[in-house]
């Protein structure tokens, strides 16, 4: 299937490794221009050489800290005309919530929520006067199923995903969807970290800690990134101009709930 936005301008945040990578990886197939970012140079020098090579479009990296103004208006400065924005970022630390500091909610909303704000506010205008634009937000399975030690990352991300709902109904004539993506459990840098925990936590072996993850897991597997990558850019095409204000599970069928 042609996605029909070959030619067109993307913003990928968060890009140099995991899930961001997997969604500038496909965008870059699909022939969109690509701008890729990272704060670690040498993630973001490594990943652009190797999209580089099959790219059927232009890559351009911005190395550049999301958490700061700073970071954010170099990225913007990038691609003031972007089409497609991605925005990603990571999380804070796992954390019980009697043990939480202001600065450490502070921080969060920063990462999670108001990075994104701050993007979405700056490339929309033109994204409705061109009449096209594609916002996707990675944010995380737990805003819908939260999980105590995660409050600082679910509650950011969780007031970022209200905000998209309402900026939704406000610019889909305008040929300009906001989205937001939930991953659970997908192999990345984060599943590593997150075995580690439970390595530690209960004295077991690398392996037997996946295996331990993948059995809570209705597939039984860990997703692949590349899975997360073609998703986001069906989202990004001109067949889904009809989707918006959605909040999209990837997760091998383990969500529990009915909605």
């Amino acid at each position: 299937m042609d996605l029909g936005i070959k030619g067109k301008k993307a913003i990928v945040c968060a890009s140099s490794k995991g899930l961001g990578r997997a969604c500038a990886e496909a965008l870059l197939k699909e022939g969109v221009n690509v701008i890729i970012n990272s704060r670690n140079k040498s993630n973001l020098e490594k990943t652009f050489q190797e999209l580089n090579k099959f790219a059927d479009a232009k890559i351009t990296m911005v190395q550049a800290d999301l958490n700061t103004d700073e970071g954010k208006i170099s990225l913007i400065n990038a691609c003031p005309d972007a089409d497609i924005l991605v925005n990603n970022n990571g999380g804070p630390a796992p954390a019980e919530f009697l043990n939480i500091e202001k600065e450490q909610w502070i921080d969060a909303l920063e990462m999670n929520m108001l990075a994104a704000v701050f993007l979405i506010k700056e490339l929309l205008p033109g994204m409705k006067k061109r009449k096209f634009g594609r916002i996707i937000n990675i944010t995380s399975a737990m805003v819908k199923s939260p999980h105590p030690l995660m409050s600082l990352s679910t509650s950011a991300r969780a007031g970022l995903t209200a905000l998209s709902k309402s900026l939704s109904k406000d610019v889909s004539s305008y040929n300009v969807t906001i989205n937001n993506l939930l991953p659970e459990r997908f192999d990345t840098d984060r599943q590593i970290f997150m075995t580690e925990m439970l390595m530690n936590s209960k004295g077991i072996t690398r392996e037997e800690a996946r295996d331990e993850i993948i059995s809570t897991l209705a597939a039984k597997r860990f997703g692949d990134p590349k899975e997360f990558g073609s998703t986001c850019a069906f989202l990004c095409s001109i067949h889904a101009g009809y989707i918006s204000g959605q909040n999209i599970q990837l997760d091998g069928g383990s969500y529990e709930g009915l909605m």
